[in-house]
């Protein structure tokens, strides 16, 4: 592929996204005097934060309610009594400490490395704004992007075209010159290809194989597709 542009998911594709969040939880459950086991809090919460977002993306609810009910759910789920004020601070402190954990994917720093002397490297995300910017800069990743794209400041979300075609266009790529690489099948490969834009997936945990496009279980095997 004639590739001038390089694309990129930030969460769970680049930035560590279950490390970083196991280890807010444990920060917040000490904070709060929660006696919870914490494999056994995530074991639940994960699954259920990652449907939250699927609607999320789908228009189907607000962050607001994301914030508040996977947690609602999550502490349901295990008989566990968390109150709505504590559920409220608990939300609020995630998102706020969550970005002070920098953990990167195993090779993602070299990889830029890599791709920044060859390529243009731009950066697409679902996840909130200030939030993701937070994150970019304290893992000492946010220079590698010329610009960043977002879902709240876009008004659209991961797989909606708008936000791929803005992305495109404010750029100045060309679709059948960039590539998209992304840990989510919906949100970053069909999304992408729907466009004209060749993609890469990244199978980080969770997803299934499929034939629609490059597949890599590591980040370094990029280096020997572009």
């Amino acid at each position: 592929m004639e590739i001038k542009n390089v694309f990129f998911d930030l969460d769970h594709t680049l930035w560590d996204f279950e490390r970083n969040s196991a280890l807010t939880f444990e920060l917040l459950f000490k904070k709060y005097k929660l006696d919870i086991d914490l494999n056994y809090f995530l074991n639940v919460y994960i699954p259920i934060n990652l449907e939250y977002w699927r609607l999320y993306r789908n228009e189907s609810i607000s962050k607001e309610y994301l914030r508040f009910n996977r947690l609602h759910d999550a502490f349901k789920k295990l008989n566990i009594d968390v109150s709505s004020d504590l559920i409220n601070k608990l939300s609020y402190d995630y998102i706020e400490n969550l970005p002070k954990f920098n953990h990167l994917i195993d090779g993602a720093h070299e990889l830029l490395l890599y791709l920044k002397k060859k390529y243009k490297l731009y950066l697409i995300t679902n996840g909130f704004r200030n939030v993701q910017s937070y994150k970019l800069k304290n893992s000492g990743i946010d220079n590698f992007f010329l610009s960043i794209y977002d879902s709240e400041s876009i008004g659209v979300k991961k797989p909606n075209p708008l936000i791929f075609n803005h992305a495109l266009e404010n750029s100045g790529s060309i679709a059948k010159e960039s590539v998209m690489i992304g840990d989510s099948f919906e949100a970053d490969i069909q999304g992408s290809l729907a466009v004209g834009m060749n993609a890469i997936h990244y199978i980080n945990f969770g997803e299934k194989e499929h034939t629609e496009c490059i597949i890599v279980n590591n980040l370094l095997s990029i280096k020997k597709i572009l």
